[in-house]
């Protein structure tokens, strides 16, 4: 009976003598952390494991006069920033900071601290010099001007089978307000390494050749160089289709797509210059036989730009393919080199001579006077388009109210008119007893003419 009681007895004493130990011991190691850190401490990454307040402020004074962040780019390149090129130091005051935390760690705590490492990161407890932080920045090799690829969006080529989407340009521009505050989280945080491309700092392109609004755009564009307008003048024609289209669109950087109007007028004032006739000069074939050239005037063709301009716009977004007229703010009877066609007045200013034909017919003819020369109111030669015709009204000047049956004006002032107070036409009249500068023709050529002519029909003028 007495041997069991001696093994029980030994074995407490064992057990209360390893525990009498271990507490011995843990309170050895709390008394130890009362002054210092637990182990597994840092603070801005330096590590101040069973460190007291004292031994913690010389070492971060150490440690970051020696600090150095490594910058590494895309291809592995690496550039740093030391300590002293951005005038980096420990803040002396720094210390009620540090004794903060360690006042924080309860020293009776110290196994749970063991096995709970803690990094404090304290942001003022720091100091750098910003413009030479900046300066450091700015002179990265990233940042050199002559090695920068700009990141450039998908774009579009024109092709004979319609557009095809070129491949986005990734580029290696650095985000410098990106990569600064990175750089200044990593110093404050005391971190060693920042990678360029780990942080995303490169601008990329906003689309790319698979984005949807890319390929959203591609159909709108093929769909715009489907167009194909068929312009028509009179027996001679123009096509207007993709490969000229295609080189008034634009797509900007955000995908809008604009038409350039400057180049779409360009293209109408290439139509005008070909089609348009007004004020152009004429070879006109005389009621002789003879070839005069006849210029000024305002009979003739002329294209209304500024609206065909936005009809032209209108149809390519609508993808339309039309055979169209363009919009004119003026016609003429015919088109080709004699758009006079066969209905017109012919008058000779040198001969006082008037002809009017109708569809090809002369209706009637005569002699004239027109202008009086010595006066300085000569009629003007050109080719003009009749304006209007009226019976029986008063022509007005400042010396002078003439009544007559026929009145068909054509320039102004100026037009074809009888004159009863003249008994006698043609000759040299004109050169010192002409008109204020109309057409004064007999009665009878006067009624001839009023009776079949409409407005719009060209009256040739020459000398």
């Amino acid at each position: 009976m007495g041997e069991p009681k001696n093994k029980f007895r030994k074995t407490m004493l064992l057990i209360l003598t390893f525990f009498g130990t271990l507490l011995s011991m843990y309170l050895a190691m709390s008394i130890y952390f009362m002054n210092r850190f637990y182990f597994g401490t840092t603070i801005n990454c330096i590590n101040v494991s069973g460190k007291n307040i004292e031994d913690v402020n010389k070492q971060m004074k150490s440690e970051l006069s020696s600090y150095v962040l490594l910058l590494r780019d895309e291809n592995g390149i690496e550039e740093q920033i030391t300590a002293s090129d951005i005038g980096l130091k420990y803040i002396n005051n720094s210390h009620e900071k540090i004794k903060s935390l360690k006042t924080n760690q309860n020293p009776f705590q110290w196994i749970y601290g063991i096995f709970n490492k803690k990094d404090f990161k304290l942001s003022d407890i720091i100091s750098y010099d910003e413009k030479l932080l900046k300066k450091s920045i700015d002179s990265l090799s990233c940042f050199n001007p002559d090695t920068i690829i700009n990141p450039k969006n998908a774009s579009f080529q024109f092709t004979d089978n319609g557009y095809k989407i070129i491949k986005e340009v990734d580029g290696n521009k650095v985000s410098k307000n990106i990569l600064y505050n990175h750089i200044v989280d990593a110093i404050i945080k005391g971190e060693n390494t920042v990678d360029l491309k780990t942080i995303n700092c490169y601008e990329k392109p906003r689309y790319t050749s698979n984005s949807k609004e890319i390929l959203a755009i591609k159909d709108m564009l093929d769909k715009y160089v489907s167009t194909k307008i068929t312009y028509t003048f009179g027996q001679s024609t123009e096509i207007l289709d993709g490969t000229i289209i295609n080189t008034w669109i634009n797509v900007d950087n955000n995908l809008k797509v604009t038409f350039d109007e400057i180049k779409v007028k360009n293209y109408i004032d290439t139509l005008a210059k070909t089609y348009d006739t007004l004020g152009s000069t004429r070879s006109f074939i005389t009621s002789s036989g003879k070839s005069v050239s006849v210029s000024g005037g305002d009979y003739g063709w002329s294209i209304n730009k500024s609206k065909e301009v936005q009809d032209i716009i209108a149809a390519v977004k609508n993808a339309k393919s039309i055979t169209k007229k363009p919009v004119y703010n003026q016609t003429a009877l015919s088109h080709g080199i004699n758009d006079i066609g066969n209905t017109y007045v012919e008058i000779n200013l040198s001969r006082q001579y008037l002809w009017f034909y109708k569809n090809g017919f002369l209706i009637v003819e005569g002699s004239v006077v027109t202008g009086n020369v010595s006066s300085s109111h000569s009629t003007p030669s050109g080719t003009y388009k009749l304006k209007y015709k009226q019976k029986d009204t008063v022509l007005r000047g400042v010396d002078y109210a003439a009544p007559v049956s026929y009145w068909m004006p054509f320039n102004g002032g100026i037009g074809i008119h009888d004159a009863n107070w003249r008994s006698t036409f043609g000759g040299n009249i004109y050169l010192t007893n002409g008109s204020h500068g109309c057409i004064n023709a007999p009665y009878y050529v006067a009624k001839a003419i009023f009776n079949n002519i409409e407005a719009g029909t060209p009256i040739i003028c020459y000398y």
